[in-house]
C-alpha cells in the first residue's frame, strides 16, 4: 500500500486546522446578545429592573442582621447567603439577555465579590481584625469602580462612568452606614438606614433600565 502523497497530508494537516480553528471561535467567543425579536413594555421592564434592585438590598439586609448578630451568626445565615447570592445571578441575567453570556458572567462575578467582600467586612469587624477590615472595605468600593468601568463599556453613552460610580458608591456608603449601626447595636438606628439605602437602589435600578432601553429601543414596545 502506497504512502499518502506529500500534497494529500498537507491538505489533511490544513483541513484539521481549519476545522480546529472553526471549533475554538465556536468555543472562545462571546455568546450574541439575544434576539432582537421579542419586546417587552418600558414599564415592566422597569419595574422588574426595581423589584430585582430592591432584592438586592432587602437581601442584603437580611444578611446583615444574621451576620451581624453578636455573639454569633442566627441560624439562618446560610440560607440568607445563598438566597442573596441568586440575586447576584439574576441580575447578571438582565445583563445576558441584552449583551450575551460573557458579559453576564462577568457582571455576575462582580456583583459576587460585591456580596463576598461584604461578608468578610463584616466577619472580620465581629473578630475585631481592624486591618482585615479595611482591606476588605478597599477591596469593596475597588469593586464599585470595576463594576461601574463594565457597564460603562456595555453601554458607554447612557452609562457615563461618572454616574454610576457615583451611584454605586453610595449604595456602599449607606449599606456600611446599616452594618456598623447593626453590629454596635444601634437598632433603632440601624432600622432606619434602610430607608435611604431603598430610595438611593430605585436610583440606581432606574438608571440602569433606562440606559438600557435608549441602546435598544427596537426591544421594548410602549
Amino acid at each position: 500500500m502506497k504512502s499518502p502523497s506529500r500534497r494529500l497530508l498537507r491538505a489533511i494537516v490544513l483541513s484539521a486546522i481549519a476545522i480546529l480553528t472553526v471549533l475554538s471561535i465556536i468555543v472562545l467567543a462571546p455568546a450574541a446578545p439575544a434576539a432582537a425579536g421579542a419586546t417587552t413594555s418600558r414599564v415592566a421592564f422597569h419595574d422588574t429592573s426595581r423589584k430585582l434592585w430592591e432584592d438586592h438590598i432587602t437581601w442584603t439586609r437580611c444578611f446583615i442582621v444574621s451576620a451581624g448578630t453578636l455573639p454569633t451568626d442566627l441560624p439562618d445565615r446560610g440560607p440568607t447567603t445563598d438566597r442573596l447570592l441568586q440575586n447576584q445571578v439574576d441580575l447578571g441575567n438582565v445583563i445576558r439577555t441584552f449583551y450575551g453570556d460573557r458579559a453576564g458572567d462577568d457582571v455576575t462575578a462582580l456583583l459576587t465579590q460585591h456580596i463576598v467582600l461584604a461578608a468578610q467586612i463584616i466577619d472580620s469587624a465581629k473578630a475585631g481584625d481592624t486591618v482585615a477590615q479595611q482591606e476588605a472595605i478597599d477591596a469593596w468600593y475597588d469593586n464599585a469602580d470595576q463594576i461601574a468601568a463594565y457597564l460603562h463599556r456595555l453601554n458607554p453613552q447612557n452609562w457615563p462612568v461618572k454616574t454610576l460610580r457615583s451611584l454605586l458608591t453610595r449604595h456602599l456608603d449607606l449599606t456600611l452606614t446599616e452594618a456598623v449601626d447593626r453590629l454596635q447595636g444601634r437598632y433603632a438606628a440601624d432600622v432606619a438606614d434602610y430607608e435611604p439605602v431603598h430610595a438611593e437602589i430605585l436610583t440606581l435600578a432606574d438608571a440602569l433600565s433606562a440606559g438600557i432601553i435608549a441602546q435598544f429601543p427596537e426591544r421594548f414596545g410602549s
